[in-house]
């Protein structure tokens, strides 16, 4: 097949980027060199050429660059349309997407227009032995992880979840090319219009960007145990976490819910307060870089990948924590 060189979507909204596109460059300098290609980040937006700048110092080789008043918020026919135009004229091998709720949107819809396959929600990112792009992604509940490939049909696609990969490091020394591209959809195609736009509290619980989460589980008993958590969370400056079981007994608000059905989070330091340790819920948290676990149940799952363990009863252990943190910043 002719297509070649891999492509990272770099989701802005209103002027500035989803964090997950760059992430993506990560995994995706990686895999472009094992094939001996090149890196280009795709960015569709208005007034983003900075953007493009700093996709550059991240690690692409090229940026394509598209602006127009229809891209300053995601509109889900002006973005495919453009996508695809791109992709029918530059034909990359390999097209990846952060796998929020924009990504899961246009990812697909780009996958059908191009009669291609798309791997969603992934969680691995490799080259095989074949020169395939070799995608993971959590199966039957998280129980089992499939690596699926597309052999025969060109780009290759997969949507990745925020906070799996970590940003390159910047070099803004880097240098690289900016291809603009001149698309806009005609009017009448459009046939989605953005009314009004209501922030809700979920924007404010950014799990994925957090440096510090602290997280509650069923050991917390009820929506009033949250409050050591929270607590907790404040001296610290941290982000408010959950697992599934806290949601679903209706504790906190599913904004807050970390694992498979939730946010996939890899903050610098992950405090999990009365969590088991699922399957599910590990698969969103591991990528921590240090995971500090308190449970009463010494043989919980939590702590096979805790770098530290406390086995106690968190009525005690956390608020003995919040003290000594709070002493500590004093």
């Amino acid at each position: 097949m002719d297509n070649k060189n891999l492509w990272v979507y770099i989701e802005t909204d209103e002027g500035a980027a989803k964090n997950v596109g760059y992430e993506l460059l990560n995994p995706g300098r990686i895999m472009a060199d094992k094939l001996g290609e090149k890196l280009v980040a795709v960015v569709l937006g208005k007034d983003v050429e900075q953007v493009a700048k700093t996709a550059i110092s991240y690690g692409a080789d090229e940026v394509i660059l598209v602006e127009g008043e229809e891209y300053f918020n995601y509109n889900t026919d002006a973005q495919t349309y453009a996508l695809v135009e791109l992709i029918g004229k530059y034909k990359p091998a390999i097209v990846l997407y952060g796998a929020t709720n924009n990504g899961r949107d246009m990812g697909p819809r780009a996958a059908c227009a191009l009669h291609t396959g798309l791997t969603a929600d992934c969680t691995g990112l490799d080259i095989d032995e074949k020169g395939l792009l070799a995608a993971t992604r959590p199966a039957f509940g998280g129980n089992l992880m499939a690596t699926i490939s597309c052999p025969n049909h060109r780009p290759q696609m997969a949507t990745v979840r925020p906070g799996v990969f970590k940003k390159p490091a910047l070099d803004e020394s880097r240098t690289g090319e900016i291809i603009r591209e001149d698309i806009h959809i005609a009017p009448a195609d459009i046939r989605v219009k953005l009314v009004e736009r209501v922030k809700e509290v979920a924007e404010a619980v950014n799990l994925e960007e957090a440096e510090i989460i602290v997280a509650g589980g069923r050991g917390l008993k009820n929506a009033e145990g949250f409050a050591l958590v929270r607590e907790l969370a404040d001296v610290l400056g941290a982000t408010v976490g959950a697992s599934r079981a806290a949601v679903d007994a209706g504790w906190i608000p599913h904004a807050h819910q970390v694992g498979q059905t939730g946010k996939t989070v890899a903050p610098k330091v992950y405090i999990a307060v009365g969590i088991s340790g699922a399957i599910q819920h590990l698969a969103g948290m591991t990528g921590s870089d240090t995971i500090i676990a308190v449970n009463k149940d010494a043989d919980a799952p939590i702590f096979s990948v805790a770098d530290y363990g406390i086995v106690g009863d968190l009525f005690e252990v956390v608020p003995a924590l919040t003290a000594a943190f709070r002493a500590k910043k004093q």
